[in-house]
């Protein structure tokens, strides 16, 4: 309809020329065939893209720029936007009215008020046609909107005056058009200058305050009148107060319609934001606020007006005083945003919060010189609460833009609130399914007091984590001795010295309480241990924060008339924690030490943890200074403590143990201690200490171990938990909680019903029949049935049977908490297996040539393949990938291993043939895998490590009496690796992939142990030979093929053998293919076919090889059996049957008759491309009746001369005359008799072009003479002599006609080549015997062009 209108409406004359009636103007066509490019400026102008449309209007604007002025492009420009100002597509008029808009922007000569006369003739309202009326309507007021955003409206005052008519008009419509014109006239309004305004004003605005209170525009226009001109609008109006009682309700009815018309867009109406700044300009703020917001527009739940509200508290924020801000915050709006709050949880629901903290955020960023404001902003969100929790999460991010006084006082006010909770001062409220299940004792005042004081202690530690510690150190300090006192002391008397005592609470602490103060407090630790990176876990003297809270414990211990631990302390444990005191002052005077420091922190934490847990952390605290003074005075006492006590077991195990148990626990910070101990101690690990490490990965060994670990972490988890589990669900609503309770009550009926059916087993049905029977015999005494049984032997029947199924369901009871207890121990192991693996992760990253890392390769393996077979949950495919990225990134792919095995080489021999066989033995080739490189990083262990003298003289005599052809040579002949032992490991597992029907061993394998040990790969390579023509099955045979395929170009492999023994190994190669080759064709399955693939990819590596070594082979055998089998392959591929196969193996047939000197038909080459072209002729034939020439009937046309070129070079394929030319394109087809017989398989000679004499067919096929190095390779010619009627040609071209002839001998592209030189490097090779009669395509090209 666009484009329709616009062609209709383009001839209306330019501004300023009288219209013209009759015949279209001449210039119009003129126009058309002048740019057709200008045209399109409008069609993308239109388009739906927003990047499409501008850079359309940026051209549009450089195009009439660079035309004179007054040209016909730019009036044809200004009618074309205009028409598209009333298009049908509704969004294409604001592309056009921008486009308009920047027209009028960038020439200014324009005149507006002759636009806006065009706009109007062209959208007469008055003479518009009825079904019309609509799109005119759109096109006036987008006329005006573009008059506006050109900027130029506001500076002519005529053109001004004339759209103000035309938007009140317009006005009228609003079935059409709504609130729009009026939006446009605020809008427009408000960028005038004051005295314009004055003189629009009267005009615009009635005298009348229900038209003022009547929309939301009018009323817009109002409060812009009272901000410019006040004095003209009192003059106008007289004195007008908006919050009189008369103008509330329509205020707030108006500000329902504004939420309404900004329902979709999300954001707040202008008018509202305008309204508040009047209220505190007039000093009516508090009764705004109170009637118009809480009780108008809050009044019913509307949530359009309930989300104005909202913003225009967050927009508000900035303009308020501490007063009104303390106003706002105690409202009812507040209490009905934290309703929203806690209400909104499901996905679908909008939530409000997100936007709200983006206002926080911008209001304390904005007052960062006012900490007064901040503060009292902050402390009014957190007194929002729902019975007694806060609706504010205590991760609160806003709290980082506080300014240091307004977060000391935050701190400052959540410490007193949680000392002496004041519910009264809070904005508490609870949700209508809260009420419905209101219940007295369980939701009183002690509950409220528990769940606020758990948000604020977490609160007080969450605030840590967005602190410096360089800059808030105090604020951290005094956070932490907060929690820590709480936690483990109470106080009996205030005193000066300790500020924590002076400390009183309104409502006593429980034990729940001060046990959710302790999970903050070692929180707090860890935030303190891992967040500050300057210093880790220290403050600006360089001592841990651990450190200060010790010597803070020190001095509650030392005052204790005045401070009592909740524990008292025995003798042994203060004795304990005296003995620490006394090490860390030694630890102290050596800290420059790593290990030392590490110490340290372990003691510290350990420490702590005296106050949690005394009896426990007692022993600990013993182990581990003992294990510390061994250890920093190891050197001078390690031997003589030996010879003392031979039978007290080294520090490193008993340190290690204290690690174990330290990760039996569900802490991080415990997990990253252990873990910072374990990396200083690991280098003096013994194989025991070890061996307790891989007894927890194994379960058969650390089952008793375990048990204990999972009561310990049992109960630590179940306290931890509860805690947690009532965190995160006092927030929920209560009747979410009561439908999740029915329905968990629900499906546990429903499972025991399941379980009661499924565990009935035997010995219950016995019982149950005797009791029936029983009470059968109770009420037939007399002989009456069943029925008839009276109603005490029906009563104690009942009774029986009560008690019967009440034991039944007892035992079933029992039954499954002792199978949901196995559960749980085998999800607390297997997270214990986790947490130990960091362990074995820091050994072997930190020490790689540690010998003790190759007692870690089997466990884990055993680790992976016993993950790999158990189910898939979570837990254990964690424990899985984390074990395979330790064995493969950290050990197996390591640049640094072990180099010093010592007398352990027998013993690594053992354990590589166990790994070989074993991976050998799996099920699933992803478990082979592991094995495999198991073996590999031995091998490359074996291969590191060098051997003694005396050692490598015996190693070498016995090399020099079994095989001194197969050893190695240079530095790899003084390693540890024996290939005597190691081939016959590796030639059982080969063998065994090759014969056997299903083996897990996979070639990806072979060949990266052929990559790494090109000496291993010598001595295994016959066994791949021999596979390659055995009578085994065809796959295995292409495993064969593939395998030497991708290992015979390899450099390294070559270097390996002497000339004779590589031309040996080749010859055999070639006999086996050439065996293999002569049944090609012949397979119909999918291995077969794979097999002959594989081996004519292995025949033409192998012709590669030859050229690349210039090798003298005898190839007329194989080339017998290549030309017996191309009809056989020939039919095939005619046939279709496997289509894509056939036509590989055709491709690959004839890259290998390319080595030998036969080219392939050009014929089949040009056949295979026409057969697709084919189909589309009856297409072509429907388009010939178009009128014009199409592209197909050109096609067509090659094809015919194709035609003639086969039937012209049949009769010189068979060696006779060609027929009389007749035409210039019939004399160039004449000379390709030789490339013809070519084709056929038949040599060069005998057509009747002279060729140099060849040699004997028996004779074997020799290399020529090697090309000089300074010539290039794409000029490098053939061998054959070059008839002298052949013209020299150009480099290039001769590149791509040497390229097909690919000759017997020539250089073969290697795997350590770039492909690009592997390429140039055919056209260096040379013909042989078999190419002798083959024509030279120099003479070729030649005889194409005569």
């Amino acid at each position: 309809m666009a484009e329709t209108e616009s062609t209709d409406v383009a001839e209306p004359p330019a501004p300023g020329e009288a219209p013209k009636s009759g015949a279209r103007p001449v210039d119009r066509h003129g126009l058309l065939k002048h740019s057709r490019e200008f045209l399109d400026f409008f069609w993308d102008i239109a388009k739906p893209q927003q990047e499409m449309r501008l850079e359309a209007t940026e051209k549009l604007l450089e195009y009439l720029r660079a035309r004179p002025e007054g040209s016909s492009e730019l009036k044809y420009s200004l009618k074309r936007l205009i028409t598209g100002l009333g298009v049908g597509r509704e969004t294409a008029r604001p592309c056009y009215s921008l486009a308009l808009a920047q027209l009028l922007q960038a020439f200014e000569d324009i005149p507006l008020c002759s636009i806006l006369q065009q706009i109007q003739e062209k959208y007469d309202l008055q003479k518009v046609k009825k079904g019309m009326v609509r799109p005119a309507l759109f096109g006036n007021l987008f006329g005006v909107l573009a008059l506006f955003q050109s900027g130029r409206l506001v500076k002519d005052s005529e053109a001004l005056m004339q759209s103000v008519k035309l938007l009140q008009i317009l006005g009228q419509h609003y079935s059409h058009l709504q609130e729009q014109p009026q939006k446009a006239l605020v809008d427009i309004l408000s960028q005038v200058p004051e005295a314009m305004l004055q003189e629009v004003l009267p005009k615009v605005l009635k005298p009348d305050l229900n038209s003022v209170l009547g929309s939301p525009e009018h009323l817009e226009l109002f409060l812009l009148a009272q901000q410019k001109v006040p004095k003209k609008l009192e003059k106008l109006m007289g004195p007008v107060n908006l919050f009189s009682d008369e103008s509330i309700p329509r205020l707030v009815t108006v500000l329902k319609m504004a939420a309404t018309s900004v329902k979709k867009e999300r954001k707040l109406p202008a008018v509202a934001l305008d309204l508040l700044r009047l209220a505190l300009q007039e000093d009516s703020f508090p009764r705004f606020w109170k009637e118009v917001v809480e009780q108008g527009l809050l009044k019913k739940q509307f949530w359009p007006a309930s989300y104005l509200c909202f913003r225009l508290l967050g927009a508000a924020l900035p303009l308020l005083s501490k007063e009104q801000l303390q106003l706002v915050m105690q409202g009812d709006l507040i209490r009905h945003y934290g309703e929203h709050m806690v209400t909104a949880k499901l996905p679908s629901q909008f939530k409000f919060a997100p936007e709200m903290n983006e206002y926080v955020g911008a209001f304390l960023k904005g007052c960062q010189d006012d900490p007064e404001r901040q503060l009292a902003l902050v402390v009014g969100f957190t007194s929002v609460t729902n019975q007694g929790l806060p609706v504010v999460p205590t991760f609160w991010r806003v709290t980082q833009f506080l300014s240091l006084p307004a977060l000391k006082g935050y701190v400052a006010w959540l410490r007193d609130m949680f000392l002496q909770p004041n519910l009264d001062s809070l904005v508490d409220f609870s949700t209508n399914n809260q009420k419905k299940a209101q219940d007295a004792l369980f939701h009183g005042p002690e509950r409220a007091v528990f769940r606020l004081r758990k948000w604020l202690i977490f609160r007080l530690v969450s605030i840590v984590d967005n602190l410096h510690a360089e800059k808030e150190e105090t604020l951290i300090e005094e956070v932490a001795r907060f929690c820590f006192f709480h936690s483990f002391f109470e106080t009996k008397k205030p005193m000066s010295q300790i500020p924590e005592t002076e400390q009183h609470f309104s409502h006593p602490l429980d034990s729940r309480t001060r046990e959710v103060v302790g999970s903050a407090f070692f929180s707090l630790l860890q935030t303190l241990s891992t967040q500050f990176r300057q210093a880790p876990g220290q403050t600006q003297d360089g001592q841990p924060w651990t450190y200060h809270l010790v010597r803070f414990a020190d001095l509650l211990l030392s005052h204790s008339r005045n401070v009592v631990p909740l524990v008292a302390f025995t003798t042994q444990q203060r004795q304990a924690w005296d003995r620490t005191l006394k090490t860390l002052k030694e630890l102290e005077a050596q800290s420059s030490e790593a290990k030392a420091t590490a110490f340290q922190h372990l003691l510290l934490l350990v420490g702590i943890h005296l106050f949690k847990s005394p009896t426990e952390s007692c022993d600990l605290l013993g182990d581990i200074q003992t294990c510390i003074k061994k250890s920093l005075g190891e050197k001078p006492r390690r031997t003589r403590s030996k010879a003392t006590n031979p039978q007290e077991p080294p520090w490193v195990e008993v340190l290690l143990e204290i690690l174990l148990a330290l990760l039996a626990q569900p802490s991080h910070l415990m997990r990253q201690v252990a873990r910072s101990v374990f990396s200083h101690i690991c280098s003096h690990l013994t194989p025991r200490a070890l061996q307790l490490i891989l007894d927890v990965l194994n379960p058969e060994e650390s089952q008793n171990e375990d048990d204990n670990v999972v009561v310990t972490d049992a109960s630590e988890r179940q306290l931890l938990g509860d805690a947690e589990d009532e965190s995160s669900d006092d927030g929920e609503d209560k009747g979410n909680e009561d439908s999740e309770s029915d329905e968990e009550e629900s499906s546990d009926e429903e499972s025991d019903e399941e379980e009661r059916d499924g565990d009935v087993d035997q010995g219950f049905r016995e019982q149950l029949r005797a009791v029936l029977q029983a009470g059968k015999a109770l009420g037939g005494a007399d002989g009456e049935d069943d029925d008839e049984l009276g109603d005490e032997a029906m009563m104690a029947l009942d009774k029986n049977l009560a008690s019967l199924f009440a034991e039944q369901k007892l035992r079933i009871q029992a039954r499954r908490d002792e199978k949901n207890k196995l559960q749980k121990e085998k999800a607390l192991r297997r997270g214990f297996q986790i947490r130990v693996l960091d362990l074995i992760e820091v050994l072997v990253t930190k020490q790689p040539e540690n010998p003790l890392v190759l007692e870690v390769l089997e466990p884990l393996l055993h680790v992976i393949r016993r993950s790999m077979r158990t189910s898939s949950a979570k837990q254990e495919q964690d424990l899985l990938h984390k074990t395979a990225r330790i064995f493969m990134h950290h050990l197996c792919r390591s640049r640094h291993y072990c180099r010093n095995v010592g007398d352990r080489v027998e013993t690594l021999y053992a354990q590589l043939e166990r790994l070989v066989q074993q991976a050998g033995r799996q099920a699933e080739s992803s478990v082979c895998l592991y094995y495999f490189n198991a073996s590999l990083y031995l091998l490359r262990v074996l291969k590191g490590n060098t051997v003694g003298k005396s050692t490598c003289k015996a190693q070498k005599k016995e090399k020099a009496a079994t095989d001194a052809g197969t050893q190695p040579q240079g530095p790899e002949a003084a390693s540890c690796l024996d290939l005597g032992l190691v081939t016959p490991i590796y030639s059982s597992a080969l063998s065994s992939f090759l014969t056997k029907r299903s083996s897990p061993l996979t070639a990806p394998m072979f060949l990266s142990l052929f990559s790494r040990h090109p000496m291993l790969c010598k001595n295994l390579l016959p066994i791949v030979v021999e596979h390659v023509a055995s009578h085994t099955r065809p796959r295995h045979q292409a495993q064969a093929c593939l395998l030497l395929q991708k290992t015979l170009p390899t450099r390294e492999l070559r270097l390996c053998f002497k000339d004779p023994e590589w031309e040996q190994l080749l010859d055999q190669i070639l006999a086996k293919v050439t065996e293999t080759l002569r049944t090609l064709g012949e397979a119909e399955t999918k291995s077969g076919r794979q097999k002959e693939l594989s081996s004519l990819e292995l025949l033409n590596v192998l012709f590669r090889n030859i050229h690349h070594e210039k090798l003298t082979m005898d190839l007329t055998a194989v080339l017998g059996v290549l030309q017996s089998q191309q009809p056989r392959l020939q039919q095939g591929l005619q046939q279709g049957a496997h289509s894509a196969g056939s036509s590989r193996l055709y491709d690959l047939y004839w890259q290998a008759m390319k080595f030998l000197g036969v080219q392939r038909p050009k014929s089949e080459k040009k056949d295979a491309k026409e057969v697709p072209k084919a189909t589309p002729s009856p297409i072509s034939m429907k388009r010939k009746k178009k009128g014009f020439l199409p592209e197909t009937k050109k096609r067509k046309k090659r094809k015919s001369e194709g035609a003639t070129q086969e039937e012209a070079a049949k009769p010189s394929a068979a060696g006779g005359d060609q027929p009389p030319s007749t035409g210039k394109r019939k004399r160039k087809i004449k000379h390709k008799g030789p490339a013809q017989s070519q084709a056929q398989g038949l040599p060069a000679s005998k057509s009747p072009t002279p060729e140099p004499p060849a040699t004997s067919p028996s004779s074997p096929a020799k290399t020529p003479k090697p090309q000089k190095k300074n010539r290039k390779l794409s000029q490098v010619s053939r061998a054959t002599p070059v008839s002298p009627e052949s013209p020299k040609e150009p480099a290039a071209k001769k590149r791509q006609k040497n390229l097909p002839q690919k000759g017997v001998s020539g250089k073969s592209p290697q795997s350590a080549l770039p492909r690009r030189k592997a390429r140039l490097s055919l056209a260096s090779r040379s013909p042989s015997l078999l190419q002798s009669g083959v024509k030279k395509k120099g003479q070729l090209r030649k005889a194409k062009k005569l």
